[in-house]
């Protein structure tokens, strides 16, 4: 259904339907479109945005939140595909969002306990037992990073307006990722480091510095709130480091990769980190 390549995909979260049938896709194109897996079609198109669409998220509140080149974010609401807010402040592209509940909207039920579940049902009043408890009395909070060298920290269910403007960074922002308790934010960056900010207030904590090339993505660790982060650095051949937010220093270098490294992942239980990039390599880490 897409004209152009896809940029980006995200599942409808488990508390909100079960069994999950529908997730949403943004593309280069300009639009989004929510997808039904049973049906194997598109049933929603979300259009608006005058340029390609670079990254999508479906919240715990149930709207979609699009990042673009046209440099807003647009929220939806996903049973028509109205928009019904737009979020402006960036003077260049969107490339990055992430939610203050990222990691139990991508876990759902399940948890370091590994639970099994006997239906749907019993697993979306988990899931929403888990989301509700995370959440708290605090609305979802949503980070945005940009082209222009900014990042900017939203309640959108509260005010259209950003609740922080975060600077700081040389170069574009490339990525923005919010820990599992959503008390931290990491952002990395073509200007060679990553940021950490204070996942509430937006405040700047403390930047990691280091490495010889851009940083393309960004990763937290559940257990001991490690993250990891991939980067062009391939004059030492050492991608992906594991960074101890506490101490704030390095803890462990991944060597390996004979190329730059463009996406790297947690699994969920905290145990596995993966890696790929440019030298057609998946590398699998034991944590």
């Amino acid at each position: 259904g897409h004209k152009k390549w896809i940029t980006g995909i995200s599942w409808e979260p488990a508390h909100l339907k079960a069994p999950c049938r529908r997730f949403v896709s943004s593309s280069k194109d300009g639009d989004a479109r929510i997808w039904d897996v049973t049906l194997r079609k598109t049933v929603i198109i979300l259009s608006g945005h005058t340029l390609a669409v670079t990254c999508v998220k479906w919240g715990g509140d149930g709207v979609i939140y699009t990042g673009s080149q046209d440099c807003t974010i647009k929220v939806w609401e996903t049973t028509q595909g109205k928009l019904i807010r737009e979020l402006k402040g960036h003077g260049h592209w969107v490339n990055s969002l992430a939610l203050s509940t990222e990691y139990v909207l991508r876990t759902g039920a399940f948890d370091h306990t590994r639970k099994q579940y006997s239906s749907p049902e019993e697993m979306k009043e988990a899931a929403l037992e888990r989301y509700n408890k995370m959440k708290g009395n605090a609305p979802e909070r949503l980070v945005s990073g940009s082209d222009d060298f900014t990042m900017f920290l939203w309640e959108p269910s509260v005010s259209k307006h950003p609740k922080t403007r975060m600077t700081g960074h040389q170069q574009l922002v490339n990525h923005v990722y919010f820990s599992p308790d959503g008390q931290w934010i990491a952002s990395a960056s073509f200007d060679k480091s990553v940021k950490l900010w204070n996942g509430i207030t937006g405040k700047f904590v403390a930047a990691f510095r280091g490495h010889v090339g851009p940083v393309y993505q960004i990763r937290f660790e559940l257990r001991s709130l490690l993250y990891v982060i991939n980067i062009n650095d391939v004059q030492l051949l050492t991608n992906c480091m594991v960074w101890d937010v506490r101490t704030q220093k390095l803890k462990q270098d991944l060597p390996g990769h004979a190329d730059e490294v463009f996406a790297v992942d947690w699994s969920p239980d905290g145990e596995k980190v993966a890696s790929g990039g440019r030298d057609r390599v998946l590398k699998l880490w034991m944590s």
